[in-house]
């Protein structure tokens, strides 16, 4: 991919902004469209500008989905460790050294899969 850079500065004019010379296009239904520009326009701004402004942003945003991932797998650790910590020892049991570290290891290890699993379930069911 070519990396864009700035014109050549002409007479006292510092820097110029990046020429915009690429276009993207995409097809959409009449309804879609129209559903589009009328959002577009709630915002103040042309179908095309808001649509560039949208991609930049998503194109931006891929290193808070992988944070959010991230933290989202944590969560689901810690809620795999209460689960299986908390009821014993409610019940007023004991868990031993070796016990705790046994738990601590699988849960590290299944965590990711687990929150995998868990946005799969969601996905589908919101499909539905």
């Amino acid at each position: 991919m070519e990396t864009p850079t700035l014109l050549k500065p002409v007479g006292n004019a510092s820097k110029r902004p990046l020429a915009r010379n690429r276009i993207l296009s995409a097809r959409f239904t009449d309804t879609e469209f129209a559903a589009l520009e009328s959002f577009a326009w709630s915002k103040g701004t042309t179908i095309a500008d808001w649509a560039r402004e949208a991609l930049l942003h998503n194109l931006g945003a891929q290193g808070s989905i992988a944070m959010e991932m991230h933290i989202f797998t944590e969560l689901v650790g810690i809620q795999m460790l209460l689960m299986k910590t908390l009821e014993p020892l409610l019940r007023g049991d004991k868990m031993a050294q070796d016990q705790l570290n046994i738990l601590f290891r699988q849960v590290q290890t299944t965590k990711a899969a687990q929150a995998q699993e868990l946005l799969a379930k969601r996905s589908q069911n919101r499909e539905k």
